[in-house]
């Protein structure tokens, strides 16, 4: 599933591609049950002639504010994407939503497993006002981040995973954040002390700006994939610590990383580097 630095990725893209300002003429659904909020006759209605006034996003969400207050709101789930097309021609396989452009281009919504979802709303907060701190904003401080964590009982690593704890976080950054701090995924948040809520404050902010930097993470060759709104592969696979490379060597202590599974997600660890008794 496309984690924050693949949508911040695609927003980028979005924006750069001159997105902003430019006005829907049409829209085409072809697989209604991507649209969530209304029937796929009425989003077209809904969406035609609308402005694009700008592009951004919130935890894994990309929002399309539109002329007179509608919000498009886009989660990839598994497998979404954005891509061009050309006007004129038949969307390909697995092209489920497709936007043309006063400009004449034709912005298309792939996504093999269908799990991605439409929101056309004047209420983006009924949808996103549970989700929890964006971890790059200037109001996610170590303080923060150590006031929210205390007391909790639960595993670290679904409490990260946890979009009302988090905004954004996803199994790849997670196993990446826990290794840069040196904490085990089993660790329970409440016990990390005042050094380790920094360490995994700086290592969550660390590993999702590089991922930003590198234009996220593509792992594999298959369709499922992340890609860019360019179809180009996400480079930030080649910068990963510990995520799928069970057996390798960890860059730190040159133990093997093993994978481990937590609340039923794969999960991968150096046992060296990242113990589970808690400090003292």
């Amino acid at each position: 599933m496309p984690e924050l630095p693949e949508v911040q990725t695609l927003v980028n893209d979005l924006i750069a591609a001159g997105l902003v300002g430019r006005r829907i003429i049409r829209a085409g659904v072809h697989w209604p049950r991507t649209i969530a909020t209304s029937s796929a006759d009425r989003f077209c209605s809904q969406i035609r002639n609308r402005a694009i006034e700008s592009i951004e996003r919130r935890a894994k969400f990309i929002l399309m504010a539109l002329s007179n207050g509608l919000m498009l709101i886009v989660h990839l789930r598994m497998t979404g994407r954005f891509q061009w097309g050309d006007e004129g021609q038949s969307p390909e396989k697995h092209v489920h939503v497709t936007l043309s452009m006063d400009d004449g281009r034709v912005l298309c919504f792939h996504d093999t497993r269908k799990f991605g979802r439409f929101y056309l709303t004047q209420e983006p907060r009924t949808l996103l006002g549970g989700l929890g701190p964006e971890p790059l904003s200037s109001v996610f401080t170590a303080a923060l981040f150590k006031q929210r964590l205390a007391g909790r009982k639960r595993q670290i690593k679904p409490l990260l995973l946890d979009q009302a704890f988090l905004a954004g976080l996803g199994n790849i950054y997670v196993d990446e954040a826990l290794w840069a701090a040196r904490i085990h995924p089993l660790r329970e948040a409440g016990s990390l002390d005042s050094a380790e809520v920094v360490a995994l404050h700086a290592g969550i902010r660390h590993v999702l700006r590089q991922g930003i930097k590198y234009a996220g993470t593509t792992l594999g060759n298959g369709q499922n994939n992340f890609y860019s709104l360019g179809r180009e592969r996400g480079g930030n696979a080649n910068h990963l610590k510990v995520f799928r490379r069970t057996g390798a060597p960890c860059p730190c202590c040159h133990r093997p990383i093993k994978r481990i599974i937590v609340a039923q997600r794969s999960t991968h660890i150096c046992g060296q580097c990242q113990r589970l008794n808690t400090p003292g």
